[in-house]
């Protein structure tokens, strides 16, 4: 046996980063392999939003926006994020969702050319064409879809901009950031960059590739809460070019001037748009503190190992099943993905063991490799209960097969 229950806890044993996994609450007995779609809680969140609750709105009520500086949040949780991201503090915000912030900044930046292409790769996370396809008709594009091989060589003189996942939510291929954004500015291009399957999972250096534009979730391994908000990045040379043609208040220069004309904001301030939320900004900002005193590139470290200790337990106790995610660490965010004709059933089989991973239609179970808190005994059990479901088939439970409105 290649990698027995007793190693995996000689590994944790050995984790260097193992005392993280002290900051989260973790259900006993529950196996948690879905943090790339909700993050676990921190155990300081509930402490900091009583506080907010309690102390700051109970007590000092609306004095808060300045005595508590909320109206600094989406500001101070950029900067945070801007650590994990490889950009400086000023090109990042928190504001809205994901999808408000991609059709943002798809707009804007659509008003800076008049070429006639959005380009984006067939397959991309639903949500993310759905906001192009909305951009591309109140703009007056066409909206290209191409293969993920045929990505790069689609990129030409007509593209307006290219909108692209950098890890793919399904299969967990990554793309080469900066061979890509290189490659699309040498074309006339700007990139936009979806960070939701990457921040907090894998090390990303935004100004060192010479990403332009990014956005990213705030609900999956940055732990913010489930609809947590998200973040937005632009170039600093970008930010005086750009306006966001959602103007609300707080990306006016002068907000509390309550003029009726809108001048933007300097910088990446003028991509706010209503008040901010705080209580779930500062259950966000409780998630991206967790990742005080430690480097992407340790987390990554360890990624690549429960990665590793993953399939390789899954080759030995589940032949047959076929993995869909990339091998080959700098190809691949931190997930790892399977394809099973009944992966749904599966899935549930799963979960009422106690292990939690998620199914993405029509055919894929996909398993989160969180290194801030997972452990590799964690890893043994889940594949051992995968091993013993599909051994006895026991997914085939009609009960399994019984679809909420959430799969």
């Amino acid at each position: 046996m290649g990698f027995a229950r007793a190693d995996a806890v000689a590994a944790d044993a050995a984790d260097p980063l193992r005392e993280l996994r002290e900051r989260f609450h973790l259900p006993e007995g529950v196996v948690y392999l879905d943090g790339n779609s909700l993050g676990v809680l921190p155990k300081a969140t509930a402490e900091r939003q009583h506080a907010l609750v309690t102390d700051e709105w109970g007590e000092s009520l609306v004095r808060s926006w300045n005595a508590h500086d909320w109206i600094g949040a989406p500001q101070r949780i950029g900067a945070k994020i801007a650590r994990l991201i490889g950009a400086k503090a000023h090109e990042v915000i928190v504001a809205d969702s994901t999808s408000v912030n991609l059709f943002k900044l798809l707009v804007a930046a659509a008003r800076v050319s008049d070429r006639p292409t959005l380009l984006s790769e067939a397959g991309n996370f639903h949500t993310d064409l759905h906001i192009a396809s909305g951009v591309a008709e109140l703009m007056g594009l066409s909206l290209e879809l191409a293969p993920r091989s045929e990505v790069e060589a689609r990129i030409g003189g007509d593209t307006n901009l290219l909108l692209l996942t950098h890890v793919h939510y399904k299969t967990a291929e990554r793309f080469d950031m900066a061979a890509v954004t290189r490659r699309a500015a040498e074309a006339g291009a700007l990139t936009v960059w979806d960070l939701s399957h990457s921040v907090g999972a894998v090390p990303l250096q935004l100004n060192e590739a010479g990403a332009e534009l990014a956005v990213g979730c705030g609900y999956k391994y940055l732990n913010g809460g489930p609809g947590a908000p998200a973040f937005l990045y632009v170039a600093e040379h970008l930010q005086e070019r750009l306006v966001s043609p959602l103007r609300g208040w707080m990306g006016h220069s002068k907000p509390f001037d309550f003029t009726d004309d809108y001048v933007p904001a300097r910088g990446i301030d003028r991509f706010l748009a209503g008040t901010p939320p705080m209580l779930s900004l500062i259950a966000l900002e409780s998630g991206v503190d967790a990742f005080e005193g430690v480097s992407m590139e340790r987390l990554w470290t360890k990624s690549v190992a429960l990665f590793d200790a993953f399939h390789g337990l899954v080759e030995e106790r589940c032949p047959g099943l076929p993995c869909i995610s990339p091998l080959r660490p700098d190809q691949r965010g931190s997930h790892i993905s399977y394809r099973h004709p009944n992966a749904f059933e599966l899935c549930q089989a799963l979960i009422a063991d106690g292990v939690i991973g998620d199914f993405r239609a029509p055919d894929v179970v996909r398993f989160g490799l969180t290194p801030l808190y997972l452990g590799f005994e964690d890893l043994w059990l889940g594949v051992d209960r995968l091993a013993r479901i599909l051994g006895d088939e026991s997914w085939r439970d009609p009960r399994f097969a019984a679809r909420g409105k959430v799969t």
